[in-house]
């Protein structure tokens, strides 16, 4: 697939933006997946794209928290190898579930996203007391979100950060520095898939993985000093006007079932 200057320039500044994000507070992919997917890049083949800057920015930003000491590498390496072995079933379903189902579910997890990232209340730096054991986790909670970032993948950075604050108690950093490792495990598992199938556009992956490295870069370092205050309020609208862009899409289904739709009388 050709693509011309502007809309290349245009994804490689997305990515940037999209390592900056997803280094803090995830969901990275909101912001790469719609812009592929406006690029004109069929849905299997922009989720399948989307992981190779994925994989690049988080393993920049995970560099850096490691480097920081923040990073419970003993505690978070067998979950990244659990979502790592899921990640690959989810990216096998994308071949096997319609293509249309990718594209319009993408828009109702941008708005519920936004939603959590504009109501949740009493996120904070501080560590509390683990509601679940890290085996249970294992088991129970780290498969759902690596079969979903195997499948589709936007906001799975935030999920995973979602539950290791709810289930391990970690603190706002911490729990941004392992949610990196876990999303990590889940993008190199579908990438591979994604690979073997032949989805990937490598030059555009690469390209876009360049910039989401240096995004991710000044991310990370920007976390460490000062958490995710910043990232929060842009999320959020960030979300909706992507949400809002892709639903306006004339090809978009969901569109299209609301066009057609009539009321009796």
């Amino acid at each position: 697939m050709e693509l011309g200057l502007e809309p290349l320039a245009l994804l490689c500044a997305t990515a940037f933006a999209a390592g900056f994000v997803d280094a803090i507070a995830g969901g990275g992919g909101l912001l790469t997946i719609p812009a592929l997917l406006l690029a004109g890049v069929n849905p299997v083949a922009a989720v399948a794209t989307n992981k190779v800057q994925g994989t690049l920015s988080i393993l920049s930003a995970l560099l850096t928290y490691g480097r920081s000491g923040i990073v419970e590498w003993r505690a978070g390496l067998p979950m990244a190898a659990t979502s790592f072995v899921v990640g690959i079933g989810g990216a096998l379903s994308v071949h096997i579930l319609p293509k249309e189902m990718i594209a319009a579910f993408i828009p109702a997890l941008l708005i519920a996203v936004a939603l959590y990232f504009g109501l949740a209340r009493g996120i904070s730096d501080a560590d509390r007391k683990s509601r679940m054991t890290r085996m249970a986790f294992i088991i129970i909670i780290v498969p759902p979100i690596a079969f979903y970032d195997g499948f589709l993948g936007p906001g799975a950075g935030s999920f995973y950060a979602l539950a290791l604050m709810a289930f391990q108690g970690f603190g706002i950093t911490r729990t941004t520095a392992m949610s990196k490792l876990l999303n990590g495990g889940s993008n190199a598992g579908s990438l591979l898939l994604f690979s073997l199938a032949g989805s990937v556009l490598w030059p555009l992956g690469l390209g876009m993985g360049a910039c989401s490295i240096l995004g991710a870069q000044l991310g990370s370092r920007l976390a460490i000093k000062q958490g995710a205050r910043i990232i929060r309020p842009l999320i959020v609208l960030t979300c909706c006007a992507l949400s809002v862009r892709m639903l306006a899409d004339p090809s978009n289904p969901v569109h299209v079932f609301f066009a057609n739709l009539r009321f009796p009388g």
